[in-house]
């Protein structure tokens, strides 16, 4: 009897048991569908491995039924595989070689990667940090109406694509970052970034290479993604922009400094034309630039920046320019919709060389910031010619209302992007003064002077969406005719005139004064 009970014991342990496991089975190929044979496979989390593919690459495997039920495959020169086989009784699996070939034959060096979305962009970037690769692209849309009816020239109201901007940035080995930016408005492609850079393991030193913004101006260099106005100051046509050079940047908690040697522009297709006209039929050497800043911060907390700097520029004549010894200062008022260029020196000929000036200074209090600069250009030209001068300047004010704050850059010296203190968002209010005078008499140069008056609201609907509205008043003087193309008074006839000299009005009377509204459209992907 008790021999009986033993074996029915047993039995009954033997049914529980079979009942607690269950046999799964498969096959195993390489990425060309070949079988693998020989590749161990075991239940993760056991030490040892259980079973091996056959050479049909087939195998069978039990395994508990409370189990994970992720199984592990494992193969000297392929990548380790997890395969979970939860209610499938047969599986199949691809193994993939741990030794990669590019399409030029070359053996690469491997690093696993994670996808996420950062502030609305979309990052690839390896689990080390030695690599980071995104799409950095913009779209805005602009429209002006303008408040033309005492004008003494007609101006179309409208809608364009301001920018159209694709970019492809990448971190690579840690230290190294390329990038290539292009901007497709107005159905031309335009070359904006094209450079390398190379970062000191602190982070606190970089040298870049290639056609990048010099150095010179916060308001220049900072993206146009956190100006606060629509369009940047009048005195902005100072700045040199996009050059191709070699630009070296170091910085701390107190200091930011940039320097850097710059050659021709090569972003239009008009421009880099002439660089090739002037090397091709006059051997014109490229001409070249030496630009400079310092920024030193007395104060620099998360809550309280003061920012001051100063910058300079000695610049040689391009072949990027029409003529090669002619420069031609002239800039639209203030908006993109408008095309016309009231201030606008013409050809300013026998130019030797020209030096360009700036001071700046900021200040970021939470949600409020104030920020200016003043800059002024000499153009040294030959005996025959009076060197000209010109200056211009900015203040501009703006202030959060719900919560958010002004953020700043310290490796950059420039502002960065607001944040925002509430779910939605957050609204922001500003004012600019703008001054920008072309004139000089004892030259005999009359580019003509004007200033502005724009009150901006922005809101900030999150990291990706931006609308902005502005107000802006123009005043121009006599002498901003657009090169002698625009009316800018009244002669003694009672006649609209383009010639300054033949104004009757008295001395602050003439030249082309209105108001426009301009809105914008934004969105940063």
């Amino acid at each position: 009897m008790k021999r009986k009970l033993t074996l029915l014991i047993f039995s009954l342990l033997f049914v529980v048991y079979g009942m607690s496991q269950e046999t799964i089975t498969g096959n195993v190929k390489q990425t060309e569908g070949i079988d693998l044979s020989g590749v161990r496979i075991r239940l993760k989390g056991k030490i040892e491995f259980s079973t091996k593919t056959d050479e049909k690459g087939d195998f069978s495997i039990t395994i508990p039924a409370k189990s994970t039920k992720v199984l592990e495959f494992y193969k000297d020169g392929y990548d380790t595989k997890e395969v979970e086989v939860k209610d499938k009784p047969s599986i199949n699996v691809v193994m993939m070689p741990s030794i990669r070939v590019n399409q030029y034959g070359v053996t690469v060096d491997r690093h696993e990667g994670t996808t996420e979305f950062q502030n609305g962009i979309l990052v690839l970037a390896s689990k080390d940090g030695k690599f980071k690769y995104w799409f950095d692209s913009r779209v805005y849309i602009d429209g002006g109406y303008f408040f033309d009816k005492n004008t003494y020239n007609e101006i179309g109201n409208g809608i364009i694509v301001r920018r159209a901007r694709f970019a492809v940035k990448a971190k690579l080995w840690k230290n190294w970052y390329g990038e290539l930016d292009l901007d497709f408005a107005g159905a031309v492609m335009e070359l904006k970034d094209a450079y390398m850079k190379y970062t000191t393991n602190n982070n606190k030193t970089n040298i870049k290479i290639g056609n990048f913004k010099e150095g010179f101006s916060m308001e220049s260099t900072t993206t146009s993604r956190y100006v606060t106005f629509i369009e940047r100051s009048l005195v902005n046509e100072f700045a040199p922009s996009r050059h191709i050079g070699l630009n070296a940047t170091t910085w701390g908690e107190h200091y930011t400094l940039i320097g850097g040697l710059h050659f021709q522009k090569v972003g239009e297709f008009e421009e880099t034309d002439f660089t090739k006209t002037n090397n091709k039929k006059y051997g014109i050497d490229e001409g070249y630039s030496v630009t400079g800043r310092l920024v030193g911060r007395p104060i620099a907390t998360n809550d309280f920046t003061i920012h001051v700097g100063m910058n300079g520029s000695y610049r040689t004549p391009k072949t990027s320019w029409e003529i090669h010894d002619a420069y031609r200062v002239s800039t639209k008022s203030l908006s993109k919709v408008n095309r016309k260029k009231y201030l606008d020196t013409d050809d300013i000929m026998g130019v030797t060389h020209r030096v360009i000036y700036g001071a700046e200074f900021a200040t970021y209090y939470k949600n409020i910031m104030f920020q200016g600069e003043y800059m002024m250009q000499d153009l040294y030209r030959t005996e025959t010619f009076s060197t000209a001068h010109f200056d211009g300047f900015y203040a501009q004010v703006g202030y959060i209302l719900f919560g958010g704050k002004y953020q700043y850059n310290k490796a950059e010296a420039e502002p960065t992007q607001v944040k925002r203190g509430k779910k939605w968002g957050d609204i922001e209010l500003a004012f600019r003064y703008d001054y920008l005078n072309l004139n000089d008499f004892n030259a005999k140069v009359y580019g003509g002077a004007a200033d502005g008056y724009t009150f901006g609201i922005n809101y900030h609907v999150n990291h990706n969406i931006k609308f902005m509205l502005n107000y802006t008043y123009l005043n121009h003087d006599r002498y901003a005719n657009g090169k002698g193309k625009l009316f800018v008074g009244y002669d003694a006839n009672g006649e609209l005139t383009k010639n300054y000299e033949d104004v009757v009005a008295e001395e602050g009377k003439a030249g082309e004064n209105f108001g426009m509204i301009q809105v914008r459209f934004e969105v940063d992907f």
